[in-house]
């Protein structure tokens, strides 16, 4: 399993150390055999950038997420695997934990199960795969809250 995790905004120090161990414990929850994932923490700016460039929206947003995984790649089933990229906007885990009430930690950890989740295949384009993924991704968050201490991170 390697997981690289980067911070590149100042809007709030971010235990790094804890934020793997969050990681690693879903990943394990999710019994995903091979890793390889960059997780990174980004300003307003630089998300813009990603967003305009990549998706074709204006402005910043949470969470966006890259899959590098080849699909078919002819090995014979060899288990669940991620290779990819979480990119999280500080600027707006910030906001949205005002707007809904939590914290900003509690927002960063549900950005990388939403993350993850897209790197496992799961979709929010449409409105019942959408309700689909966000129970899974309450799920987690739930589950992860339960066993590490979010406030710290």
């Amino acid at each position: 399993m390697n997981v690289a995790i980067t911070s590149r905004q100042r809007m709030r120090k971010i235990n790094r150390r804890l934020l793997k161990q969050i990681t690693a414990g879903l990943l394990a929850d999710l019994k995903i055999e091979s890793v390889e994932l960059g997780i990174h923490l980004v300003a307003s700016p630089e998300m813009t950038r990603l967003n305009e460039k990549f998706l074709r929206h204006a402005g910043p947003t949470d969470v966006i997420t890259f899959n590098y995984s080849v699909p078919g790649s002819g090995t014979p089933d060899p288990g669940p695997q991620i290779h990819g990229e979480i990119f999280i906007c500080m600027n707006e885990a910030v906001t949205q934990a005002r707007k809904f009430g939590t914290s900003w930690q509690s927002e960063v950890v549900r950005y990388v199960v939403h993350g993850i989740l897209h790197l496992l295949g799961f979709d929010d384009a449409l409105p019942a795969a959408r309700r689909t993924m966000k129970r899974e991704e309450n799920h987690r968050l739930r589950e992860l809250s339960r066993r590490f201490p979010l406030s710290k991170l």
